[in-house]
């Protein structure tokens, strides 16, 4: 019994001593549930990329909508130039010139009217001042006709009816003298013919002459292309 009894104290006072070493084992004992909280550097690094890339997804716009609001975007429509010279000046945010009443209105007209006449005087009498200063100027020099050179030109005949005349039309094309156009015209020369070699339709040159009748100032020099 004695033996029983000793035997019960000694497990008694091993497990006090386990107890009690208890809790400096747990404070000694290295923190595995932070080391296991903690990832590896890798996956770590491979978190971030997949929220960066994430996060740049929602800021950036995609492709697909630019190119779905370029397709709905229409052309502009077309306007004629005085249509858009029109809307150009209605953009302009332009002040009216003349303000008030029509009395005030008149008379801020005639003040402008003066202020603009003083200015074009002054700037006419620069000009003369300037033409004085720099002397007497060239003219164009008259046109000198050498004697024997005669007019000569190539038409159409349109009728050789009458004995040794035949009526010849010419096209003219020339400029306009103010608005630069090419303007077209004929005029109707009656010419002598002496042989009656020319008929209707015929190409022919004629040149100038002294006066052959009432109406005849050329002569039939060749006929450059007969009619077909």
């Amino acid at each position: 019994m004695a033996d029983e009894e000793n035997k019960n104290v000694e497990e008694n006072e091993e497990t006090t001593d386990a107890v009690e070493n208890a809790p400096d084992a747990a404070e000694n004992a290295p923190d595995d549930s932070s080391s296991s909280a903690e990832p590896p550097a890798g996956e770590e690094s491979s978190d971030a990329s997949v929220d960066a890339s994430d996060d740049s997804s929602d800021s950036a716009p995609t492709g697909d909508s630019d190119g779905d609001g370029e397709a709905e975007d229409e052309p502009g429509e077309k306007l004629s130039p005085k249509e858009r010279r029109k809307r150009g000046k209605a953009g302009k945010n332009r002040r009216p010139k003349y303000t008030g009443t029509l009395e005030e209105r008149r008379a801020q007209r005639d003040v402008y009217r003066k202020k603009k006449a003083v200015q074009r005087r002054s700037h006419r009498l620069k000009q003369r001042e300037e033409h004085k200063a720099a002397g007497p100027r060239e003219a164009t020099p008259p046109t000198v006709k050498e004697p024997g050179a005669k007019k000569i030109q190539q038409g159409t005949v349109v009728s050789s009816k009458t004995d040794k005349t035949i009526t010849v039309q010419i096209d003219v094309m020339e400029a306009h003298r103010k608005y630069k156009k090419i303007v077209r015209h004929t005029k109707k020369l009656t010419a002598h013919d002496e042989a009656n070699d020319a008929n209707e339709g015929d190409t022919v040159r004629v040149v100038e002459s002294r006066p052959l009748s009432r109406t005849k100032r050329w002569r039939l020099v060749e006929v450059v292309e007969r009619a077909r």
